[in-house]
């Protein structure tokens, strides 16, 4: 029988030539051949509107609180072309799929029920370009922290007052720590906010209440009840209505369900609050999420923090061994207080926002001493397992009692608008998934879960030990010894079973797919030394560090893992100064800052940016801190970040102007290329069973098994029958992409770059025998470099395939094999080598002198004593 139905699962309903399954535990095309998903976030910098990074307080709290600030313009400007720059780039590095990043702030801010339908319009204009460059996406409905006014990115500010909070004091109580306002506002430095301190805003009063409201209200603050609903049924409603009209927004545009959009994301990286605390007292040392960082004030410190009583708390650093305990630290807010004033809601009901609070619901009051958790007069906890047990007396388990409920209510409603929508599983970071009933997946479901090498992303730094910690969270060790791990090959094992925990965690929902949603490094390592921060210099533009690290965490997802993954992330407008822009995260896999000074054509940050006044309130901000991006005209000599150079005028006709090749324009800007654009079969006759990819080698090798089960048919994606068809092979080949940054042949390079080339610049990359397919560019309106033309002579590879033939066109290798009648299966393999050997950059190809100066000078000093 075919592997794939010739009905829906979910709907009944014929199944259409760009339909995604998700059977077997793999994605399917409709052909029935093995899927590999992979691609992108698109992007970080949809966490705010154009022009509103985090570190700018400037406007800040004034724009929340008016609703006015618009997100149109996030991800990308359709106006002047950079929006084809970008999705091309993306494309040319082999991806097939992006997480499209929205947040319920995007749909929402100007008030509950009040809906941005311009910047639904903008979105699916966005879709439609990406469906232009053939790319599959799946909708993120992203936070961090809750809030950008709560230290991350997500829900409208009126969420917080909402919940009777005041976050204008967020920074006063340590509630939050807000990167704008950092160390204090009065004298802010948002340049020092320590790596990763965003996170430990996991372990304060202000994420810790606010989620614990949206999962759990009902349950834990019966009493906060507002327009005649409890604060959790009245989030959880605004939140899916909210999606809910976009994903109206996106089924009415006609063209983009399954052909673009194929599925929905649950909430990114829910975060459980306070539910299953078993003892205020103390932090829960089953708390993964909440890094050991700066001040850690327990539970009950933070409540009473938040009523504005001063406190000394524990204090923190994490060094290359972890979190080490620091002294203690003194907070004082100084009488100020987390919770709302009761004076901005006179007779209960809020002059802007326009909900009435229930008299039961006292404003300015702590809501956990207003349900007797503790004694504001005395500040003891009085229930200190309050949020352990539900009111039944049944123990906590939120994934069960709180988080699946919610996905099921947003999963549902997500169905109504997208009724073939594949449901992307997400539960909170390191969380196996719960149970779930066929009812709501329906055929249709992918786990998506997320994972970061803590030690590299803390650290900012490649370290020569790591540690197994998925194994430590589930319990593998009975001691953290056991979990080290000593030099590359042992890291590099670590990391790849360790996404096989998570791999593995999708068989509780049953044969589905996984997909990493997030996975990636740092691009800021050792103090910026990249950038030319350090040595004077002399290390710009050497990415070999964050190289190693991130082919060690995406080398995880090849071998017997074989998963699907989207990278965090795409940030259009990263700089060296602010990273992603939002709390001094860097890890773009790309930034214009990184473009070569020649240059002519940069994605400049400035004011030449279209949709930017569609910002109805507006804010100062130093050029350098612009997000906006269009294609000006500067001098060549102009360094990238000097945006006082730039005359901004209407852009060439030809956004690709500048660069002279394919090659050049793949690898302008980027930051590790060699390591996130790497080969992988994209489409696969059987299951692939091992992918195997030396970056230092440019070698590749994949390994396929085939069932009879798995013979692909050309209708089922639309084709009709061929007539140079083999009677012993498939009807359709296996589709590998072959990377023109590793496997260009001399022609295709650069003159500088041909010059770092051990190839012979005769070589013939053709030279073996194969059947040659037509080129045929994809039907692009903007492909100037013939970026996806069938050009074959672009690459110069070395195939060896264990049985069957191969072609090449543009960067996809199309192998074809036989698939068994009858019986067993069969195991087949490719190994695809760059002829002539890898290409080195500028920088290996120092890297490596370094190296041999070194150990020269070690052999020399060992030679004088003996």
């Amino acid at each position: 029988m075919p592997r794939v139905p010739a009905i829906s699962p979910a709907t009944g309903q014929p199944t259409s030539s760009h339909f995604i399954h998700t059977t077997d535990a793999h994605f399917v095309d409709n052909a029935g051949r093995t899927v590999l998903l992979r691609g992108v976030n698109l992007s970080g910098a949809d966490k705010a509107p154009v022009g509103a990074q985090s570190q700018q307080l400037d406007g800040f709290w004034e724009a929340g609180e008016s609703g006015l600030e618009s997100f149109v313009g996030r991800p990308l400007n359709l106006d002047d072309g950079s929006a084809d720059v970008h999705l091309a780039r993306l494309k040319g590095w082999g991806y097939n799929m992006l997480r499209y990043v929205v947040t319920w702030e995007a749909l929402e801010h100007a008030g509950p029920g009040k809906y941005d339908h311009e910047f639904m319009d903008y979105t699916v204009r966005v879709l439609r370009k990406c469906k232009e460059y053939g790319f599959k996406v799946y909708m993120d409905p992203h936070q961090d922290i809750w809030s950008r006014f709560s230290g991350g990115s997500g829900a409208p500010y009126w969420t917080l007052p909402a919940c009777g909070i005041n976050p204008r004091n967020f920074t006063a109580t340590q509630s939050a720590i807000l990167h704008s306002e950092y160390p204090t506002p009065a004298d802010a430095n948002p340049a020092d906010l320590p790596a990763m301190i965003w996170s430990t805003n996991y372990g304060r009063l202000a994420s810790q209440t606010l989620f614990t409201l949206f999962f759990a209200g009902r349950e834990f603050a019966p009493k906060c009840i507002i327009d005649g609903q409890n604060i959790q049924d009245y989030l959880q409603s605004h939140f899916i209505a909210a999606f809910a009209q976009l994903a109206d927004r996106i089924r009415d545009a006609g063209d983009l369900l399954e052909e673009c959009v194929i599925g929905w994301d649950s909430v990114n990286e829910p975060y459980e609050g306070f539910c299953g605390y078993a003892d205020l007292n103390t932090v829960p040392t089953k708390q993964g999420s909440t890094l050991k960082k700066g001040s850690f004030p327990t539970p009950a410190q933070s409540l009473r923090l938040g009523v504005g009583r001063a406190q000394t708390v524990d204090n923190w650093k994490f060094t290359t061994m972890g979190p080490k305990r620091d002294g203690t630290v003194t907070i004082d807010p100084q009488g100020q207080k987390m919770w709302g004033d009761p004076e901005t809601e006179v007779g209960g009901v809020h002059p802007k926002w326009g909900w009435r609070r229930d008299s039961g619901w006292t404003l300015g009051t702590c809501i956990w001493a207003l349900h007797g958790v503790w004694d504001i007069e005395t500040g003891t906890v009085l229930i200190p397992d309050y949020f352990r047990y539900r009111a039944d007396g049944q123990e906590v388990v939120f994934i069960d009692d709180f988080w699946r409920p919610h996905w099921q209510d947003f999963a549902m409603r997500m169905r109504e608008s997208h009724p073939e929508a594949i449901l992307f599983v997400a539960p909170p970071v390191f969380v196996p998934p719960p149970e779930i009933s066929e009812d709501y997946l329906k055929g249709r479901c992918c786990l998506s879960t997320h994972y970061y090498d803590g030690l590299t992303l803390v650290t900012r730094h490649w370290n020569w030990f790591n540690a197994d910690a998925l194994g430590i969270l589930r319990g593998k060790y009975s001691s953290n010894l056991p979990a080290v791990k000593i030099g590359e090959r042992a890291i590099r094992k670590s990391l790849q079973e360790q996404l096989g925990y998570l791999k593995a965690d999708a068989e509780i929902l049953g044969a589905y797919p996984t997909i990493i949603g997030e996975i990636g490094i740092p691009y800021d390592m050792d103090g910026k030394k990249a950038y030319g921060y350090t040595d004077g210099g002399k290390f710009k533009g050497d990415f070999s560090n964050q190289q190693k690290a991130l082919d060690a965490s995406l080398n995880a997802a090849d071998g017997p893992n074989a998963l699907n993954y989207t990278i965090w992330n795409y940030c259009p407008d990263n700089s060296h100064a602010w990273g992603d822009g939002w709390n001094m995260e860097d890890l773009s896999v790309w930034s214009p800052d990184d473009l070569r000074p020649t240059t002519q054509f940069r994605m400049q940050k400035g004011d030449a940016f279209p949709s930017a006044g569609h910002n109805k309130l507006r804010r100062s901000a130093t050029p350098s801190t612009g997000s906006s991006l269009s294609l000006s005209t500067i001098d060549p000599e102009s360094p990238a970040s000097d945006d006082t150079a730039v005359s901004s005028r209407m852009p060439a006709q030809n956004p690709f102007a500048h660069w002279d090749s394919a090659y050049d324009f793949l690898t302008d800007g980027t930051r590790a290329a060699k390591a996130f654009c790497r080969p992988f079969p994209t489409a696969v006759v059987g299951i692939p069973s091992d992918i195997q990819f030396d970056l230092s080698k440019a070698e590749f090798k994949l390994t396929v098994r085939v069932r009879p089960e798995d013979a692909p048919r050309r209708e089922g994606l639309g084709l009709g029958p061929s007539m140079s068809l083999r009677p012993d092979e498939a009807e359709l080949p296996t589709e590998i992409y072959v990377p023109l940054v590793h496997y260009a042949s001399d022609k295709a390079l650069s003159a500088p770059q041909r010059e770092q080339s051990p190839a012979s610049s005769t070589h013939d990359p053709l030279s073996k025998s194969f059947d040659t397919l037509t080129g045929a560019n994809s039907g692009l309106a903007v492909d100037p470099l013939g970026l996806f033309s069938g050009d074959t002579h672009r690459l110069a590879l070395d195939v060896d395939i264990s049985a069957g033939r191969w072609t090449l066109e543009g960067q996809t290798l199309k192998w074809w094999y036989p698939v068994p009648s009858s019986g067993k299966a069969c195991e087949y393999t490719i190994t695809v080598r760059r002829a002539g050997g890898a290409i080195k950059t500028a920088e290996e190809k120092a890297s490596a002198c370094s190296l041999w100066g070194m150990l020269s000078s070690c052999f020399g000093w060992c030679c004088s004593v003996l």
